[in-house]
Protein backbone atom coordinates (compact mmCIF):
# COMPACT_ATOMS: atom_id res chain seq x y z
CA UNK A 1 0.00 0.00 0.00
CA UNK A 2 1.63 3.60 -1.07
CA UNK A 3 0.31 6.85 0.53
CA UNK A 4 -1.50 9.43 -1.84
CA UNK A 5 1.60 11.97 -1.03
CA UNK A 6 5.36 11.15 -1.09
CA UNK A 7 8.41 13.81 0.20
CA UNK A 8 12.08 13.38 -1.02
CA UNK A 9 15.14 14.77 -2.64
CA UNK A 10 15.30 16.11 -6.01
CA UNK A 11 17.24 15.49 -8.96
CA UNK A 12 16.90 17.58 -11.82
CA UNK A 13 18.28 16.42 -15.47
CA UNK A 14 19.63 19.31 -16.57
CA UNK A 15 22.13 20.16 -19.23
CA UNK A 16 24.96 22.51 -18.39
CA UNK A 17 23.11 25.52 -19.84
CA UNK A 18 20.39 24.20 -17.13
CA UNK A 19 17.62 23.36 -19.52
CA UNK A 20 15.81 19.91 -18.56
CA UNK A 21 17.29 17.28 -20.57
CA UNK A 22 14.65 15.62 -23.61
CA UNK A 23 14.45 12.75 -25.62
CA UNK A 24 16.06 10.89 -22.97
CA UNK A 25 15.19 7.51 -24.81
CA UNK A 26 15.67 3.74 -23.14
CA UNK A 27 18.88 3.12 -24.31
CA UNK A 28 20.74 6.40 -21.83
CA UNK A 29 18.77 5.10 -18.75
CA UNK A 30 19.17 1.27 -19.35
CA UNK A 31 21.83 0.29 -21.40
CA UNK A 32 21.35 -2.48 -24.09
CA UNK A 33 24.81 -4.20 -22.89
CA UNK A 34 23.05 -4.84 -19.18
CA UNK A 35 19.55 -6.21 -20.88
CA UNK A 36 20.87 -9.43 -19.90
CA UNK A 37 20.06 -8.89 -16.24
CA UNK A 38 16.92 -10.09 -14.97
CA UNK A 39 17.28 -9.84 -10.95
CA UNK A 40 15.46 -6.67 -9.98
CA UNK A 41 18.37 -6.36 -7.59
CA UNK A 42 21.23 -6.19 -9.92
CA UNK A 43 19.89 -3.17 -12.12
CA UNK A 44 20.29 -0.63 -10.21
CA UNK A 45 23.89 0.41 -10.93
CA UNK A 46 22.90 1.00 -14.16
CA UNK A 47 20.55 3.86 -14.35
CA UNK A 48 21.33 6.40 -16.58
CA UNK A 49 24.69 4.67 -17.11
CA UNK A 50 24.44 5.58 -21.14
CA UNK A 51 23.60 9.63 -20.28
CA UNK A 52 26.26 11.81 -20.71
CA UNK A 53 26.94 13.38 -17.49
CA UNK A 54 24.80 11.62 -15.27
CA UNK A 55 26.78 7.85 -15.35
CA UNK A 56 27.54 7.78 -11.61
CA UNK A 57 23.69 8.30 -11.00
CA UNK A 58 23.24 5.75 -9.56
CA UNK A 59 26.07 6.08 -6.67
CA UNK A 60 24.49 9.04 -6.20
CA UNK A 61 21.02 8.82 -5.51
CA UNK A 62 19.03 7.16 -2.62
CA UNK A 63 15.78 5.52 -1.83
CA UNK A 64 12.42 7.94 -1.97
CA UNK A 65 14.58 11.01 -4.12
CA UNK A 66 12.68 12.17 -7.10
CA UNK A 67 13.77 12.36 -10.86
CA UNK A 68 12.74 15.58 -12.80
CA UNK A 69 13.46 15.51 -16.70
CA UNK A 70 12.84 16.95 -19.91
CA UNK A 71 9.89 16.09 -22.38
CA UNK A 72 9.67 12.46 -24.03
CA UNK A 73 11.43 10.77 -20.98
CA UNK A 74 11.73 7.42 -21.60
CA UNK A 75 11.39 7.19 -25.68
CA UNK A 76 12.14 4.30 -27.99
CA UNK A 77 12.18 0.77 -27.61
CA UNK A 78 9.67 -1.54 -24.65
CA UNK A 79 12.32 -1.94 -22.38
CA UNK A 80 11.17 -2.59 -19.06
CA UNK A 81 14.72 -2.59 -17.26
CA UNK A 82 14.59 1.08 -18.19
CA UNK A 83 11.70 1.03 -15.48
CA UNK A 84 12.95 -1.57 -13.38
CA UNK A 85 16.19 0.48 -12.90
CA UNK A 86 14.82 2.98 -11.07
CA UNK A 87 12.37 0.63 -8.68
CA UNK A 88 16.10 -0.96 -8.45
CA UNK A 89 17.54 2.20 -6.76
CA UNK A 90 13.98 2.78 -4.79
CA UNK A 91 13.06 5.84 -6.27
CA UNK A 92 9.99 7.29 -5.17
CA UNK A 93 8.89 9.18 -8.59
CA UNK A 94 9.64 10.44 -12.20
CA UNK A 95 8.17 13.84 -13.25
CA UNK A 96 8.40 15.12 -16.79
CA UNK A 97 6.16 17.19 -19.04
CA UNK A 98 5.80 14.04 -21.17
CA UNK A 99 7.09 10.41 -21.50
CA UNK A 100 6.82 7.76 -23.95
CA UNK A 101 3.80 6.22 -24.34
CA UNK A 102 5.20 2.63 -23.95
CA UNK A 103 7.53 3.81 -20.84
CA UNK A 104 4.44 5.54 -19.47
CA UNK A 105 2.34 2.44 -19.40
CA UNK A 106 5.29 0.14 -18.15
CA UNK A 107 5.92 2.19 -15.29
CA UNK A 108 2.01 2.80 -14.20
CA UNK A 109 1.37 -1.35 -15.36
CA UNK A 110 4.42 -2.38 -12.68
CA UNK A 111 3.06 0.41 -10.33
CA UNK A 112 6.04 2.64 -10.58
CA UNK A 113 4.73 6.38 -9.91
CA UNK A 114 5.48 8.78 -12.83
CA UNK A 115 3.71 11.70 -13.12
CA UNK A 116 3.46 14.89 -15.97
CA UNK A 117 3.17 18.46 -16.22
CA UNK A 118 3.78 20.58 -19.34
CA UNK A 119 4.58 23.32 -17.14
CA UNK A 120 7.45 21.93 -15.64
CA UNK A 121 10.39 23.47 -18.20
CA UNK A 122 9.49 26.86 -17.55
CA UNK A 123 9.39 26.55 -14.10
CA UNK A 124 12.60 24.78 -13.34
CA UNK A 125 14.25 27.56 -15.83
CA UNK A 126 12.92 30.09 -13.56
CA UNK A 127 14.85 28.31 -10.46
CA UNK A 128 11.48 26.59 -8.97
CA UNK A 129 13.53 23.81 -8.05
CA UNK A 130 17.32 22.91 -8.36
CA UNK A 131 18.95 19.58 -7.65
CA UNK A 132 19.18 18.46 -4.03
CA UNK A 133 15.84 20.61 -3.30
CA UNK A 134 13.24 18.11 -1.07
CA UNK A 135 9.57 18.29 -2.14
CA UNK A 136 6.50 16.92 -1.82
CA UNK A 137 4.12 15.54 -4.23
CA UNK A 138 0.47 14.74 -3.93
CA UNK A 139 -0.48 11.96 -6.21
CA UNK A 140 -4.07 12.96 -6.29
CA UNK A 141 -4.32 16.67 -6.17
CA UNK A 142 -1.33 17.14 -8.48
CA UNK A 143 0.29 19.77 -5.93
CA UNK A 144 4.17 19.79 -5.25
CA UNK A 145 5.19 21.40 -2.38
CA UNK A 146 9.13 22.90 -2.77
CA UNK A 147 10.01 22.63 0.98
CA UNK A 148 13.64 24.09 0.28
CA UNK A 149 12.15 26.91 -1.39
CA UNK A 150 8.52 27.40 0.20
CA UNK A 151 7.18 27.34 -3.82
CA UNK A 152 4.38 25.69 -4.77
CA UNK A 153 3.53 23.92 -8.67
CA UNK A 154 1.07 21.96 -10.08
CA UNK A 155 1.66 18.56 -11.76
CA UNK A 156 -1.44 16.73 -13.51
CA UNK A 157 -2.86 14.51 -10.54
CA UNK A 158 -2.98 10.96 -11.23
CA UNK A 159 -6.02 8.76 -12.77
CA UNK A 160 -7.77 6.79 -10.34
CA UNK A 161 -6.74 3.62 -12.23
CA UNK A 162 -3.18 4.93 -12.17
CA UNK A 163 -3.61 5.33 -8.15
CA UNK A 164 -5.62 2.17 -7.90
CA UNK A 165 -3.00 0.41 -10.00
CA UNK A 166 0.35 1.93 -8.14
CA UNK A 167 -1.84 1.07 -5.06
CA UNK A 168 -2.18 -2.47 -5.62
CA UNK A 169 1.34 -2.33 -6.54
CA UNK A 170 0.94 -3.24 -10.43
CA UNK A 171 -1.45 -4.10 -13.09
CA UNK A 172 -1.54 -7.82 -12.37
CA UNK A 173 -1.79 -7.26 -8.25
CA UNK A 174 -4.73 -4.99 -9.44
CA UNK A 175 -6.44 -7.50 -12.13
CA UNK A 176 -6.58 -9.96 -9.04
CA UNK A 177 -8.16 -7.24 -6.50
CA UNK A 178 -10.75 -6.73 -9.52
CA UNK A 179 -11.14 -10.66 -9.80
CA UNK A 180 -11.67 -11.02 -6.25
CA UNK A 181 -14.51 -8.70 -5.73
Amino acid sequence: MIAKTMTGKVWVLQTEKGNLIEDIDTDQIFHNAYLHITDLDQMAPYALGNLEGWKDFSQKAGPGDILIAGRNFGAGSSRQQAVDCFAALKMGLLIAPSFGAIYFRNAVNSGFPVMRSLGLPAWIASGGMITGDEITVDFQTGELINRSRETLFSLDPMSGVQMDILRAGGLFAYAKELNSR
